[in-house]
């Protein structure tokens, strides 16, 4: 009997076809406009379906918004990080992607870790598009 590879399998339907909602909600948290990230995730919680992947994103997300909006520094990865230093997202962003990858993690672990992979995913690809935009002035 052959093991089925979970870390090619793509994330539960509910989830890759809310993508915008998602990168929207990581785009407000960095904006700093709590009231519209919670709106999204309101949203985006009716639409989760009720397994332990979905439950773990969910979980990160709400995470994410509240740090960000507590501004608490103590045991929060997020207040810990600089948002401003590429290499140090990318770093990151790889550690969580190997887990997503391990066998080891359980589902809803996996669902958690790949909620954080898109938060930083999405904050190195505004920096990069930042970069890009010919300043004014």
């Amino acid at each position: 009997m052959s093991k089925k590879n979970k870390s090619n399998e793509k994330p539960p339907v509910s989830l890759s076809s809310t993508r915008a909602l998602t990168t929207r909600l990581f785009q407000m948290v960095l904006e700093r406009q709590f009231a519209e990230a919670e709106r999204i995730l309101e949203r985006l919680r009716m639409k989760m379906r009720k397994n332990e992947w979905d439950r773990g994103y969910m979980r990160a997300l709400n995470g994410i918004i509240l740090t960000q909006k507590s501004g608490e520094e103590r045991y929060a990865f997020l207040a810990n990080l600089n948002l401003d230093d590429e290499k140090a997202l990318e770093k990151n962003r790889r550690e969580f992607l190997s887990y997503l990858k391990s066998d080891f993690h359980a589902e809803y672990d996996r669902g958690f870790f790949s909620a954080w992979v898109d938060f930083l995913r999405t904050i190195l690809k505004t920096r990069e598009k930042a970069k890009q935009a010919p300043s004014v002035g």
